[in-house]
């Protein structure tokens, strides 16, 4: 059995994580343009700007195809698991966070005198079109820098 450590030499899922990381650290930036304020709770939670799950999967998929060759099968696995994320992330889950907004302002309103226990929906599920983007070229760009020549 090999060594676990292994992992960490595998360099595509470095570059895809390292995409992730930044796409997160980049959501502080944009909070703080936006609001004037940080939240680092915006580091771990799901939305905003860029998406940090296609930030990862276009790193992957881009490392997978630098590497392994862009007519690879490796590649095309990568390419509709990317496609798949993404569209969960600015489809599904972006519903389910309008629906969560609707029900939490149902709430609100009919029950405004009632003391509720309950916590409220979380509204910020999924992304707009346009952060899927800025994270998918986000990924696309950090796996070229990072695995070109390499």
């Amino acid at each position: 059995m090999q060594n676990i450590a292994n992992v960490f030499n595998n360099q595509i899922l470095m570059v895809a994580i390292a995409a992730c990381l930044i796409a997160q650290v980049l959501k502080l930036v944009f909070e703080f343009a936006k609001n004037g304020k940080v939240s680092f709770r915006t580091l771990v939670e799901t939305g905003g700007m860029p998406s940090a799950h296609s930030a990862l999967v276009t790193a992957l998929a881009t490392g997978v195809g630098q590497r392994m060759g862009w007519e690879s099968p490796e590649f095309a696995i990568a390419s509709i698991f990317a496609v798949i994320v993404m569209y969960d992330a600015a489809g599904v889950r972006q519903a389910a966070g309008k629906q969560a907004r609707v029900l939490n302002q149902i709430v609100d309103e009919l029950f405004h005198d009632a003391e509720l226990h309950e916590e409220r929906l979380k509204e910020l599920l999924g992304h707009t079109p346009v952060q899927v983007i800025a994270g998918c070229i986000l990924g696309v760009m950090v796996s070229w820098i990072a695995l070109r020549g390499a």
